[in-house]
């Protein structure tokens, strides 16, 4: 027997579909639940992944919003039955460990990317390492993401960054907008590296770190890896998964 927590997006079209959820299955908590049951979009996924993690639940979303990349498409539909039939996906964050100019450490996982962002009109300046090896010396851009194939249909995709499949073990390295080198391609790199990318101009060139919607401003230097001891579980419907929503991406791509 299923046993659903349910979270809601806080907007009035959401309304009704909460009605309609509410009137026919009951609410449990979290802690008694089986299923978390996301409606929403896929900001709302990212913000409930991280905080009701600990509870080591699947997740099933329906979209709520607008482009819904980690949801499932909204139906009028027997909700027991579409869990019953889902598919189970997990997936490992990344994890940032950020030290300001001040000297001040913060951490924070990414299921999506790590992004670094100029706070001026200055371009950043950044020197981008994996392990020992030094993958770049000098670019001088706008800002530089690091992707998991998870959130690589979203702002990777959208700065120019390569589709990763599911599978892949791999992470991209992207950069937004790149002065010098022009055109820098970035790398695409295994999971199992340690990214370190330092500022190199911190007076001049402020910048700020993002994991997914956490913000750390004026750092001097942060370190990426995936976080393997989490694993986030999602259900997908079975015509919807993960999987064929990134090849999709990854043929629009290539007919576009």
């Amino acid at each position: 027997m299923h046993k659903y927590h349910f979270i809601f997006d806080k907007n009035k079209k959401n309304d009704k579909l909460k009605n309609f959820f509410l009137t026919r299955y009951k609410n449990y908590t979290c802690r008694s639940s089986n299923v978390i049951v996301v409606l929403g979009g896929d900001g709302l996924m990212l913000q409930t992944l991280k905080k009701y993690q600990k509870y080591n639940k699947p997740f099933y979303g329906i979209n709520g919003g607008t482009i819904g990349f980690l949801m499932n498409k909204f139906k009028k539909y027997n909700i027991n039955k579409s869990i019953s039939k889902a598919r189970l996906f997990s997936i490992s964050p990344i994890e940032m460990e950020a030290k300001t100019k001040n000297n001040k450490t913060f951490s924070a996982i990414a299921i999506n990317e790590v992004s670094l962002l100029r706070q001026s009109r200055q371009t950043a300046s950044l020197q981008i390492t994996n392990g020992k090896k030094i993958l770049i010396k000098k670019l001088v851009c706008d800002g530089v993401l690091i992707s998991t194939p998870a959130g690589s249909t979203a702002y990777n995709l959208s700065v120019g960054g390569p589709i990763l499949s599911l599978n892949s073990k791999k992470l991209a390295i992207t950069a937004i907008s790149p002065f010098r080198p022009r055109r820098w391609e970035g790398k695409i790199i295994s999971s199992s590296s340690l990214i370190k990318i330092k500022n190199l101009n911190i007076k001049k060139r402020p910048v700020s770190v993002v994991a997914d919607n956490v913000e750390v401003r004026n750092i001097s230097n942060v370190k990426v890896k995936i976080n393997r001891t989490i694993n986030f579980k999602l259900l997908y419907d079975k015509n919807n998964s993960l999987i064929k929503k990134i090849k999709l991406e990854q043929l629009r791509r290539k007919t576009n």
